[in-house]
């Protein structure tokens, strides 16, 4: 009596079970890009062309008074400075740092007039692990005003909001 042979499974042979038809490549292009897990582990295509991918933003406010946003964003708010230039012995920029992150400010030339309003509909948000409470209460005990909160927001979590002299907005979060 014959026996026959299981058929081997194509996973152990580590070929797929039907021969793929070759990918069609014209000059110029590139073969599919491979999938990648996103944050959150789910698997994504890259898409080609590639899209912008950015590891920070390094926004620059241009302030009325550089010497009173240089108090405000170290003192109140909790930022160090990075850098420093000046010109003529005058303060003109400040690179601040937080974390990971950075803030530039730069003193108004006032090219376009003292009365330039700043800021209107601005706004950053600035994501934290630290206690949003704790950081609340070290902003108002160093002098500074709250905008807004601390509150809770669906999607975003606890957060608090700070205006700096010109009227930039930063909202600060911890996500829940």
């Amino acid at each position: 009596m014959a026996t026959r042979k299981p058929a081997r499974s194509p996973r152990k042979s580590g070929r797929p079970s039907a021969p793929r038809p070759p990918r069609a490549r014209t000059r110029g292009t590139r073969a599919a890009a491979p999938k990648r897990k996103d944050a959150r582990g789910t698997e994504r295509r890259r898409r080609d062309p590639q899209t912008l991918r950015v590891r920070a933003f390094e926004p620059t406010f241009t302030v009325d008074d550089i010497e009173r946003s240089e108090r405000f964003y170290t003192r109140i708010v909790g930022f160090v400075v990075d850098q420093r230039w000046n010109e003529e012995g005058k303060l003109k920029g400040l690179l601040l740092k937080a974390g990971h992150s950075r803030l530039g400010l730069s003193q108004d030339d006032w090219a376009k007039g003292r009365d330039r309003q700043k800021a209107v509909g601005f706004s950053v948000w600035c994501e934290t692990e630290q206690d949003i409470d704790a950081l609340a209460a070290r902003i108002k005990a160093a002098g500074g005003r709250l905008a807004s909160g601390p509150s809770d927001e669906p999607g975003v979590g606890r957060n608090l909001a700070v205006e700096d002299p010109d009227g930039f907005r930063l909202r600060i979060y911890r996500r829940s």
